[in-house]
């Protein structure tokens, strides 16, 4: 199955950004708005407790299974922000590390930010994004 999105590198910017600087989709494509996914269990509870990385793995399960239902996956994201309540830049590496890994060579425009709070309690990541897809 073909797919929408297409990642624009660019060779007048930095290479030591870890993502694409652009991506496109064609006016045919289907959008997919993806509300934060959290690192919440089937029971609503966030897990792991006290773990960047760990809610980072548990955010993107989560995000796999939104997709899922709009009939996307990881390749289809044309866009994402990685959340991370921490002012640590380790703690935001963390984080960023197991999204990465995720996503792999498709390596969307992204950004990291650290935030003050996020809205579950003990919530540390959260990770938005937007998908393209062609039905």
């Amino acid at each position: 199955m073909p797919h929408a999105v297409t990642l624009i590198r660019s060779t007048a910017l930095s290479d030591i950004a870890e993502y694409a600087y652009a991506a496109t989709a064609p006016a045919e494509a289907r959008l997919v708005f993806l509300a934060g996914a959290c690192p919440l269990t089937p029971e609503g509870e966030v897990a792991p407790l006290g773990d960047y990385a760990g809610q980072a793995r548990r955010a993107v399960e989560n995000l796999r299974t939104a997709l899922k239902e709009a009939g996307a996956g990881l390749e289809d994201l044309i866009s994402t922000r990685v959340l991370v309540a921490s002012a640590r830049q380790e703690d935001l590496v963390a984080a960023w590390q197991v999204y990465r890994d995720a996503v792999g060579d498709h390596d969307v425009p992204s950004t990291l930010m650290g935030v003050t709070v996020l809205g579950y309690t003990g919530q540390l990541v959260e990770i938005e994004a937007v998908a393209a897809v062609l039905d």
